[in-house]
């Protein structure tokens, strides 16, 4: 029997779905199109675009935009609609990369800001339009929203979307923002698309593979874009890198490490990381968090073996784990995988709970049947599934943690287009008699 292109595809989507389904693998709904955000045709060469907020130390913000044209890179803000009784400068800079050249990146830092308020405030000039944020609390509790790979198709506008009406305090990302992948077009792009959210409430992200972005001979400097567009509060936490960096916010102290730049004994990172962790009283943020791009632990078949996993982990783990880290949350695998306690590869009540959050809506898949078709999207883990991962799915969401007291801590991951399969508590380390160090 002679059969069509099309239904050759189908028969072939049914086949595979049946077999791997019945290996206990989640066949996820194809990755969405690419969605490219265009500046609307009224928008003025000197109106910010892709504005974006970020915590800078104590009671501060960092406000970050960017303009076609020169204007002053200039915040007012203040607590009622139109009525700013406080202004700060900052600076303002570009970057080329091969023939693109950026618009004005402008970067002001404004406060000191009260906790759990609203803030009107504009960027550079007077006829700019008013946007405004919310301050994180001082105090316990606090909401994180918890989302890697973003990217730019309609899944990641459902993520942002299902994020956005989560009630979050602070968004915590790790690494692969754009999937610019070295057209810079595509990080204005991002710019806009997140900035609905970006603008009103702290995005504190770190770099992954795709920030990279580095072409030998032709553009040697890593992070080029990202370093310009991003700037997290590296200087505030005593690094020398924007890769690397720490924050506090209530009681929570957020370390936020580069998977991509050096983490050998002797590195900067390394140092900065042993420093940093020496720092943190458990007294005033009893929850420890830390942040990387490439996982430690990972039972998906896709990104074994890699350096920026298993050696990083074989630098870095006893520091973690000697400072009692409560939770390390990772991207670069594109599903969703929640691990029990686990040090040195092994259950463990006193090591942090590990987990993978890459779902956020980026345009890879780990597996085609077809790379022509494009037909089904099938991510496979490995069988059977490890005793120390606890729970894994291949679908598009984003995790919520909300920190309610000093000792207990609720995690929840939120599918797109489903509710919540996995929830559970976590109990912090510092609290716990058994893991006092």
């Amino acid at each position: 029997m002679v059969i069509g292109k099309a239904a050759y595809h189908v028969l072939v989507l049914l086949i595979l779905t049946a077999q791997l389904v019945g290996a206990g693998d989640y066949v996820r709904p194809p990755a969405a199109k690419s969605v490219f955000v265009s500046l609307s045709n009224d928008h003025s060469k000197k109106s910010p675009q892709q504005v974006h907020i970020s915590l800078a130390g104590d009671a501060s913000m960092r406000i970050s935009w960017i303009t076609d044209d020169t204007t002053p890179s200039v915040v007012r803000y203040g607590k009622s609609p139109g009525e700013y009784d406080g202004s700060a400068n900052g600076t303002s800079s570009s970057y080329r990369y091969i023939i693109y050249k950026s618009g004005q990146i402008h970067d002001v830092v404004i406060g000191p800001l009260e906790p759990s308020t609203t803030y009107y405030y504009k960027c550079g000039l007077d006829s700019s339009p008013e946007y405004n944020f919310r301050t994180p609390p001082a105090q316990l509790p606090i909401d994180f929203a918890v989302s890697g790979d973003l990217g730019q198709t309609g899944w990641t506008k459902s993520t942002l979307q299902h994020i956005g009406e989560s009630g979050y305090d602070v968004l915590l990302l790790p690494g692969d923002l754009s999937y610019a992948d070295f057209y810079q077009p595509w990080w204005d792009s991002f710019g806009r698309l997140v900035e609905p959210l970006a603008s009103q409430r702290p995005w504190m992200v770190s770099q992954g593979n795709h920030e990279v972005e580095r072409i030998p001979l032709i553009h040697k400097e890593k992070f080029t874009a990202y370093n310009a567009r991003w700037h997290m509060p590296f200087e505030e936490s005593g690094s020398d890198s924007n890769s690397f960096y720490s924050f506090e916010v209530a009681g929570v102290h957020v370390i936020m490490l580069g998977s991509y730049t050096d983490f050998g004994p002797g590195s900067s990172q390394y140092k900065w990381l042993e420093s940093d962790l020496k720092k943190v009283d458990r007294k005033r943020t009893p929850w420890l968090l830390t942040l990387v791009h490439a996982p430690w632990y990972n039972s998906n078949t896709a990104h074994q073996g890699e350096k920026e996993s298993t050696h990083m982990r074989d630098s870095m783990e006893d520091l973690l784990y000697n400072a009692r880290v409560d939770i390390v949350f990772a991207g670069h695998v594109h599903a969703y995988e929640r691990f029990t306690r686990v040090y040195k590869q092994d259950a463990d009540k006193c090591g942090p709970v590990h987990i993978t959050i890459g779902d956020g809506g980026n345009r890879e898949g780990e597996f085609t049947p077809s790379q022509k078709s494009k037909i089904c999207y099938v991510l496979r883990y490995k069988d059977p599934q490890p005793n120390i991962s606890v729970f894994r799915e291949a679908s598009f969401g984003h995790g919520q943690l909300r920190v309610v007291n000093a000792s207990h801590a609720e995690w929840t991951w939120h599918r797109n287009d489903d509710a919540q399969p996995d929830s559970t508590w976590f109990t912090s380390l510092a609290l716990d008699p058994a893991c006092v160090v």
